[in-house]
Protein backbone atom coordinates (compact mmCIF):
# COMPACT_ATOMS: atom_id res chain seq x y z
CA UNK A 1 0.00 0.00 0.00
CA UNK A 2 1.44 3.01 -1.25
CA UNK A 3 1.00 6.32 1.26
CA UNK A 4 -0.25 8.40 -1.38
CA UNK A 5 -1.90 7.04 -4.64
CA UNK A 6 -2.59 8.86 -7.96
CA UNK A 7 -4.70 7.08 -10.23
CA UNK A 8 -4.94 7.85 -13.62
CA UNK A 9 -6.73 11.88 -13.07
CA UNK A 10 -7.31 14.36 -15.27
CA UNK A 11 -8.63 17.86 -15.46
CA UNK A 12 -10.56 19.34 -18.34
CA UNK A 13 -11.47 22.93 -18.61
CA UNK A 14 -13.99 23.16 -21.08
CA UNK A 15 -12.01 21.97 -24.54
CA UNK A 16 -8.68 22.21 -22.51
CA UNK A 17 -7.25 19.51 -21.14
CA UNK A 18 -4.57 20.48 -17.90
CA UNK A 19 -4.13 17.00 -16.73
CA UNK A 20 -4.29 14.15 -18.78
CA UNK A 21 -4.23 10.30 -17.26
CA UNK A 22 -1.56 11.13 -14.45
CA UNK A 23 -0.65 8.31 -12.34
CA UNK A 24 2.28 8.20 -9.65
CA UNK A 25 2.49 6.27 -5.91
CA UNK A 26 4.46 7.97 -3.70
CA UNK A 27 5.81 5.74 -0.03
CA UNK A 28 5.61 6.80 3.72
CA UNK A 29 9.18 9.08 3.63
CA UNK A 30 9.34 9.40 0.22
CA UNK A 31 10.48 12.52 -0.99
CA UNK A 32 9.40 12.94 -4.45
CA UNK A 33 10.25 15.75 -7.15
CA UNK A 34 7.53 16.88 -9.90
CA UNK A 35 9.06 18.35 -12.79
CA UNK A 36 8.52 20.02 -16.12
CA UNK A 37 8.52 22.71 -18.49
CA UNK A 38 5.94 25.37 -17.92
CA UNK A 39 2.64 25.04 -18.91
CA UNK A 40 3.01 21.00 -17.98
CA UNK A 41 0.20 21.47 -15.51
CA UNK A 42 1.99 20.66 -12.68
CA UNK A 43 0.30 22.98 -10.50
CA UNK A 44 -2.97 21.89 -11.72
CA UNK A 45 -1.90 18.39 -10.24
CA UNK A 46 -1.08 20.04 -6.99
CA UNK A 47 -4.20 21.27 -6.90
CA UNK A 48 -6.42 18.02 -7.42
CA UNK A 49 -4.18 16.27 -4.76
CA UNK A 50 -5.44 18.88 -2.45
CA UNK A 51 -8.76 19.29 -3.22
CA UNK A 52 -8.67 22.65 -4.23
CA UNK A 53 -9.23 21.79 -8.12
CA UNK A 54 -12.16 18.62 -8.15
CA UNK A 55 -11.42 15.97 -10.59
CA UNK A 56 -12.76 15.01 -14.36
CA UNK A 57 -11.74 12.00 -13.52
CA UNK A 58 -9.26 9.34 -11.96
CA UNK A 59 -8.52 8.68 -7.90
CA UNK A 60 -6.78 10.28 -5.23
CA UNK A 61 -5.97 8.11 -2.56
CA UNK A 62 -4.47 8.79 0.90
CA UNK A 63 -3.33 5.64 2.65
CA UNK A 64 -5.64 3.86 0.64
CA UNK A 65 -8.50 6.03 1.42
CA UNK A 66 -10.37 7.74 -1.39
CA UNK A 67 -10.43 11.66 -1.00
CA UNK A 68 -13.54 12.08 -3.71
CA UNK A 69 -15.18 14.54 -2.12
CA UNK A 70 -13.16 15.68 0.73
CA UNK A 71 -12.74 19.41 0.75
CA UNK A 72 -8.92 20.83 1.35
CA UNK A 73 -9.91 21.84 4.85
CA UNK A 74 -11.11 18.43 5.65
CA UNK A 75 -7.51 16.96 3.68
CA UNK A 76 -5.21 19.29 6.06
CA UNK A 77 -7.57 17.63 9.18
CA UNK A 78 -5.99 14.66 7.59
CA UNK A 79 -2.15 15.36 7.76
CA UNK A 80 -2.19 17.48 4.05
CA UNK A 81 -0.42 20.35 4.08
CA UNK A 82 0.64 22.69 1.19
CA UNK A 83 2.66 25.98 0.26
CA UNK A 84 2.16 28.11 -2.82
CA UNK A 85 3.82 29.28 -5.72
CA UNK A 86 2.98 32.49 -4.51
CA UNK A 87 4.33 32.73 -0.89
CA UNK A 88 0.96 33.02 1.29
CA UNK A 89 1.50 34.20 4.43
CA UNK A 90 -0.12 37.46 6.46
CA UNK A 91 2.56 40.32 5.92
CA UNK A 92 1.19 42.41 8.39
CA UNK A 93 1.91 40.40 11.25
CA UNK A 94 4.92 39.16 12.97
CA UNK A 95 6.91 36.08 12.08
CA UNK A 96 5.79 34.49 15.42
CA UNK A 97 2.54 35.69 14.64
CA UNK A 98 2.55 33.73 11.23
CA UNK A 99 3.48 30.79 13.37
CA UNK A 100 0.81 31.17 16.42
CA UNK A 101 -2.33 30.86 13.63
CA UNK A 102 -1.25 27.44 12.47
CA UNK A 103 0.02 26.16 15.35
CA UNK A 104 -3.29 26.98 17.51
CA UNK A 105 -5.24 25.70 14.30
CA UNK A 106 -3.19 22.39 14.68
CA UNK A 107 -4.41 22.10 18.59
CA UNK A 108 -8.25 23.10 17.73
CA UNK A 109 -7.92 26.47 19.73
CA UNK A 110 -8.40 29.04 17.39
CA UNK A 111 -11.75 29.71 18.07
CA UNK A 112 -11.22 29.65 21.85
CA UNK A 113 -12.30 31.80 23.85
CA UNK A 114 -9.69 31.22 26.59
CA UNK A 115 -6.61 28.80 26.97
CA UNK A 116 -5.60 27.80 30.20
CA UNK A 117 -2.16 28.69 31.46
CA UNK A 118 -0.76 25.41 31.07
CA UNK A 119 -2.04 25.20 27.60
CA UNK A 120 -0.74 28.62 26.45
CA UNK A 121 2.94 27.49 27.38
CA UNK A 122 2.44 24.18 25.51
CA UNK A 123 2.16 26.47 22.55
CA UNK A 124 4.26 28.82 23.08
CA UNK A 125 7.13 26.43 23.68
CA UNK A 126 6.07 24.29 19.77
CA UNK A 127 6.15 28.07 18.19
CA UNK A 128 9.26 28.39 19.83
CA UNK A 129 10.25 25.14 18.43
CA UNK A 130 9.03 25.74 14.89
CA UNK A 131 10.92 29.34 14.56
CA UNK A 132 14.14 27.67 15.90
CA UNK A 133 14.04 24.88 13.37
CA UNK A 134 13.50 27.44 10.29
CA UNK A 135 16.13 29.37 11.44
CA UNK A 136 13.54 32.32 11.65
CA UNK A 137 13.93 32.93 16.03
CA UNK A 138 16.55 36.04 15.19
CA UNK A 139 13.19 37.60 13.20
CA UNK A 140 10.47 36.79 15.27
CA UNK A 141 9.18 40.06 15.73
CA UNK A 142 9.44 41.53 12.17
CA UNK A 143 6.69 41.66 10.15
CA UNK A 144 6.56 39.07 7.58
CA UNK A 145 6.09 41.42 4.83
CA UNK A 146 9.42 42.83 5.69
CA UNK A 147 11.51 39.88 5.22
CA UNK A 148 13.44 38.86 2.73
CA UNK A 149 12.02 36.19 -0.20
CA UNK A 150 13.93 33.78 1.60
CA UNK A 151 13.07 34.28 4.70
CA UNK A 152 8.96 34.53 3.78
CA UNK A 153 9.12 31.51 2.49
CA UNK A 154 11.50 29.57 5.14
CA UNK A 155 8.15 31.12 7.12
CA UNK A 156 5.76 29.64 4.92
CA UNK A 157 7.03 26.39 4.98
CA UNK A 158 7.13 26.56 8.98
CA UNK A 159 3.61 27.38 9.01
CA UNK A 160 2.81 24.48 6.70
CA UNK A 161 4.96 22.48 9.29
CA UNK A 162 2.82 23.54 12.46
CA UNK A 163 -0.22 22.10 11.19
CA UNK A 164 1.73 18.65 12.08
CA UNK A 165 1.06 17.35 8.52
CA UNK A 166 1.77 13.43 7.48
CA UNK A 167 1.92 14.87 3.77
CA UNK A 168 3.98 18.12 2.82
CA UNK A 169 3.47 19.15 -0.43
CA UNK A 170 5.76 22.24 -1.97
CA UNK A 171 5.06 24.30 -5.09
CA UNK A 172 8.35 26.00 -6.28
CA UNK A 173 10.03 26.11 -2.62
CA UNK A 174 12.85 27.97 -4.51
CA UNK A 175 11.69 30.21 -7.29
CA UNK A 176 12.51 33.48 -7.44
CA UNK A 177 16.07 32.73 -5.49
CA UNK A 178 19.25 33.72 -5.41
CA UNK A 179 21.80 30.90 -4.70
CA UNK A 180 22.51 31.65 -0.98
CA UNK A 181 18.78 31.84 -0.70
CA UNK A 182 18.10 28.54 -2.70
CA UNK A 183 20.60 26.52 -1.01
CA UNK A 184 19.19 27.57 2.44
CA UNK A 185 15.68 26.54 1.46
CA UNK A 186 17.19 23.13 0.50
CA UNK A 187 18.80 22.53 3.65
CA UNK A 188 15.11 23.43 5.53
CA UNK A 189 13.54 21.09 3.36
CA UNK A 190 16.41 18.26 3.43
CA UNK A 191 16.41 18.90 7.15
CA UNK A 192 12.68 18.78 7.76
CA UNK A 193 12.49 15.11 5.56
CA UNK A 194 15.82 13.41 7.06
CA UNK A 195 14.69 14.74 11.30
CA UNK A 196 10.70 14.17 10.72
CA UNK A 197 10.80 11.00 8.01
CA UNK A 198 7.85 13.14 6.18
CA UNK A 199 6.76 12.42 3.26
CA UNK A 200 7.18 15.65 0.58
CA UNK A 201 6.24 16.01 -3.09
CA UNK A 202 7.40 18.81 -4.37
CA UNK A 203 7.45 21.24 -7.63
CA UNK A 204 10.77 22.75 -8.53
CA UNK A 205 12.39 24.08 -11.42
CA UNK A 206 15.90 23.96 -9.78
CA UNK A 207 17.52 21.12 -10.90
CA UNK A 208 19.90 21.25 -8.65
CA UNK A 209 17.43 21.43 -5.88
CA UNK A 210 15.86 17.92 -7.34
CA UNK A 211 18.66 15.84 -8.02
CA UNK A 212 19.75 16.49 -4.27
CA UNK A 213 16.40 16.24 -2.59
CA UNK A 214 14.27 13.86 -4.34
CA UNK A 215 14.33 10.16 -4.23
CA UNK A 216 12.36 10.12 -7.50
CA UNK A 217 10.97 12.51 -10.14
CA UNK A 218 8.04 11.83 -11.79
CA UNK A 219 8.25 14.49 -15.40
CA UNK A 220 4.90 15.93 -16.56
CA UNK A 221 4.67 17.38 -20.40
CA UNK A 222 1.86 18.92 -21.65
CA UNK A 223 -0.20 17.72 -18.76
CA UNK A 224 0.30 14.14 -19.47
CA UNK A 225 3.12 11.65 -17.67
CA UNK A 226 6.64 11.51 -19.37
CA UNK A 227 8.41 9.53 -17.29
CA UNK A 228 9.34 8.74 -13.85
CA UNK A 229 12.19 7.40 -11.56
CA UNK A 230 15.51 8.00 -9.63
CA UNK A 231 17.58 10.76 -10.36
CA UNK A 232 19.95 9.40 -12.32
CA UNK A 233 17.19 7.40 -14.27
CA UNK A 234 15.95 10.75 -15.25
CA UNK A 235 19.01 12.13 -15.96
CA UNK A 236 19.67 9.54 -18.63
CA UNK A 237 16.66 9.50 -19.98
CA UNK A 238 16.80 10.71 -23.32
CA UNK A 239 12.53 11.55 -23.79
CA UNK A 240 13.61 14.14 -20.76
CA UNK A 241 16.44 15.40 -21.66
CA UNK A 242 14.72 16.09 -25.40
CA UNK A 243 11.31 18.01 -23.53
CA UNK A 244 12.91 19.12 -20.73
CA UNK A 245 16.57 19.17 -19.73
CA UNK A 246 17.91 19.40 -22.30
CA UNK A 247 16.42 22.91 -23.16
CA UNK A 248 17.22 24.00 -19.54
CA UNK A 249 20.84 23.76 -19.74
Amino acid sequence: MSFLRIENVAKHFGSLIAVDGVSMSVEKGECRAVIGPNGAGKTTFFNLITGMLDLTSGRVLLEDQDLAGIKPAERVRMGMARTFQITEIFPDLTVRENIRIPVEIAAGLHLAPRVPTARRAELRARIDQLMEEGGLTRIAGRYAGELSHGDQRACEIMMALALNPRLLLLDEPTAGMGDDETHAIARLIRRIHRDQALTIVLIEHDMRVVFNLADKITVLAEGRPLAEGTPAEITANEKVQAAYLGGAA
